[in-house]
């Protein structure tokens, strides 16, 4: 087993090193950088994911470009069952609620985080302990046609209805293979959002996530038992 720590110069070296890490479990790569792991994950979602960004070389601590910039490729963990269900929805990126008027789908943020992915399948049973959860087989991946105008079509619905001033009336409900929820640790904090009259209101940062059905249509193609 090898590591990089240092990012990658291309896709072909990230997916070997990735590679690399099949078969090994949480416990034996966090062991590989000090790093202490957690009885849980209730209040560490990221833990997996942070671990292997690390490892990886990729810009831990950056959220305004992808995990590997230099070559353009996100990094996706993804907790899935023996039998290759997946458990969890998938972390994208946040919303943008202002300054989003003349924004278009190949100039924005998500379109950048999703448009060349190397997801990672990590074991999600619950009845495994932390430690002992093994890493999948890694794949690269980029958004077939059918794909991109399903997720084009839902972001673009959910940001026409944003700009129209009803981010308040989006719920779990809209969307196909995205949805919006409102996601922060803090109660208390609010951003800026434009309101029905077009006047700015605060309300909780939103965030879109890809559905279950819609990572496990991506991953049941590529997926190998632990």
């Amino acid at each position: 087993m090898s590591y990089l720590c240092a990012p990658p110069i291309n896709e072909k070296t990230l997916l070997r090193f990735a590679d690399g890490l099949s078969g090994c479990s949480l416990g034996e790569l966090s062991s590989i950088i000090s790093k202490i792991i957690p009885d849980t994950l209730k209040s560490n979602k990221g833990f997996a994911g942070h671990l292997l960004e690390k490892i990886l070389g990729a810009n831990v601590g950056s959220k305004v470009q992808q995990d590997f910039s230099d070559i353009g490729v996100e990094l996706k963990t993804i907790p899935i069952n023996k039998k290759g269900i997946v458990l969890e929805s998938t972390f994208i990126c946040s919303v943008p609620l202002i300054k989003n008027v003349a924004l278009i789908w190949t100039n924005s943020y998500f379109y950048k985080k999703i448009r060349r992915i190397l997801w990672i399948p990590i074991q999600g049973d619950n009845s495994v302990l932390l430690s002992d959860r093994l890493i999948g087989k890694p794949f690269l991946w980029t958004p077939d046609s059918m794909q991109e105008n399903l997720i084009r079509s839902d972001w673009e619905e959910f940001m026409d209805l944003i700009i129209l001033g009803k981010v308040e009336e989006i719920t779990g409900n809209y969307g196909e293979v995205l949805y919006i929820l409102k996601r922060s640790k803090n109660y208390s904090y609010l951003t800026r959002a434009i309101g029905k009259d077009g006047s700015v209101i605060y309300t909780k940062p939103r965030c879109f996530y890809f559905r279950k059905k819609f990572t496990y249509s991506i991953l049941k193609k590529n997926f190998k038992y632990f």
